[in-house]
């Protein structure tokens, strides 16, 4: 049974708040003060604060400060009288689960505590799961607690110590060479070279001396002998980043090279053996690229030994929190300048937007701000287009939430059925729609019951509000 502390000083209220949870499965302690709050919070460990902002000792905020200090994950929430809605939107900023204006019915404040005691459950099992799987914050290079980063990490362990190919695909900017290097680093090879040849940025009729060197008057240009990449790599790693962009006909020389281990410069007639281990990439969809001829058959099976794939950012939750605090640091340091983090609006923009750049688009935005801007609490104003157009979107979002609903059953997929055929996207917008209406305006929490992202619920919603089709 989970433990709830009621912090209020005002022994009436008190009374008539527990009298409100009488019948909820919660063990509630309760506290008149800042320090007998901070004193219960210690011993008990409790999984949600109702906190009254006004206390005779000390500021509530300073209360909600110090307890997630202690427990990140605790639900807290705001009791704050009419008028003071700036004083919950501060407090929401500094860590506040939810708030309740004075006066409220006993409903609203089940069904709030409901949904905080619910959301702190949700984060219990993610953090649960992330210890089985050995879970990480970050690996090498890597940024990122999130489940499909710790799917990567593992995979990593598996590959690294053997000399199987790697093959990683992802949509550009998710990191894909940052994994190659994390694959090399952790292989017995770590000592020896780690090559890249970025495939897509040669010119394809320099490509082949660009792998496999040429010797002195093999082209017009070519004065002097010169090692390939292969050459430079003997005895470590050669990467090939977007490997679906090789030509055909050289294809046909690369799967040789990988079958033999054996090459020839161009224009030289000796082969040349080398161990190297390859790993290569694309942002591509390499059956695609097979099915359409553009990608030997032979040649992808040959290299699709060990897939790895790199999720989009926009799928991977709160790391893009993650990563823009590593930048906002890092950047910072450079350039000399002190922030003070990212405001709660900034963080919820962040976290609703697609990111079709990915960890790179985020990068450049974060190394804007820094640049842009002399200090402070990055709000909303500071960032550059196109993340404000999310804005219009996440404010009608919280005006029309509205109070959150008590617990209604959800409507059967056949409710309403009148036997007529309607469009897809109006099914999919009143889905939607509903399973907001039903978590109180609370879009995290509706994705979470619809199995989707929060980012896809505001995509849609953008769409909607333009009056097109999401």
């Amino acid at each position: 049974m989970p433990v709830v502390l009621l912090v209020e000083d005002s022994p009436s209220l008190s009374a008539a708040y527990a009298e409100y949870l009488r019948d909820e499965p919660v063990e509630l302690r309760t506290a008149e003060t800042g320090a007998e709050a901070l004193d219960v919070f210690a011993a008990h460990n409790p999984s949600a604060l109702i906190l009254d902002l006004k206390l005779p000792d000390m500021s509530g905020l300073d209360v909600l400060r110090r307890v997630r200090e202690a427990d990140p994950t605790v639900g807290v929430i705001i009791i704050t009288a009419h008028g003071s809605v700036n004083i919950a939107v501060e407090a929401m900023r500094a860590g506040a689960t939810d708030f309740v204006m004075k006066p409220f019915t006993a409903e609203r404040l089940v069904v709030t505590l409901r949904n905080v005691l619910e959301t702190r459950r949700l984060m219990r099992l993610v953090e649960t799961y992330r210890e089985n799987l050995g879970g990480r914050a970050q690996y090498g290079n890597f940024i990122g607690s999130s489940l499909p980063m710790q799917a990567v990490y593992r995979m990593i362990d598996a590959a690294a110590p053997s000399k199987a190919t790697v093959f990683i695909t992802g949509e550009s900017g998710t990191g894909k060479e940052v994994c190659a290097e994390s694959v090399h680093a952790m292989s017995p090879r770590q000592a020896k070279p780690f090559v890249a040849l970025n495939c897509a940025a040669i010119p394809k009729d320099l490509m082949e001396s660009e792998i496999f060197g040429h010797v002195k008057g093999a082209f017009t240009s070519a004065v002097s002998d010169r090692d390939g990449a292969a050459t430079r790599a003997d005895g470590g790693t050669l990467f090939l980043d977007e490997i679906c962009e090789l030509d055909i006909n050289l294809q046909t020389k690369l799967l040789r090279f990988i079958q033999t281990g054996t090459f020839n410069k161009v224009g030289g007639g000796a082969a040349q053996r080398v161990d190297v281990r390859f790993i290569c990439a694309t942002n591509r969809d390499p059956l695609r690229e097979v099915e359409e001829g553009r990608f030997r058959e032979d040649l992808y099976y040959r290299l699709h030994v060990i897939p790895i794939h790199l999720s989009p950012l926009r799928e991977r939750g709160r790391d893009v929190l993650e990563l823009a605090g590593t930048f906002l640091s890092s950047f910072s340091a450079e350039e000399g300048k002190s922030f003070d983090g990212f405001s709660g609006e900034t963080e919820e923009m962040m976290m609703a937007y697609e990111w079709p750049g990915n960890v790179r688009e985020l990068q450049n935005v974060i190394r804007n701000v820094v640049v842009m801007n002399s200090g402070g609490e990055i709000g909303r104003d500071m960032l550059p287009r196109p993340l404000d157009q999310f804005s219009g979107v996440l404010r009608k979002t919280r005006r029309d939430g509205g109070s959150p609903p008590s617990a209604a059953p959800v409507a059967s997929a056949s409710a309403g059925w009148s036997g007529a055929i309607r469009p897809l996207w109006v099914v999919e917008k009143e889905a939607i729609e509903n399973a907001i209406r039903l978590c109180g305006g609370n879009v995290p929490k509706a994705a979470i019951e619809l199995g989707i992202s929060a980012s896809t619920i505001y995509r849609k919603m953008k769409a909607w509000e333009d009056g097109g089709e999401a």
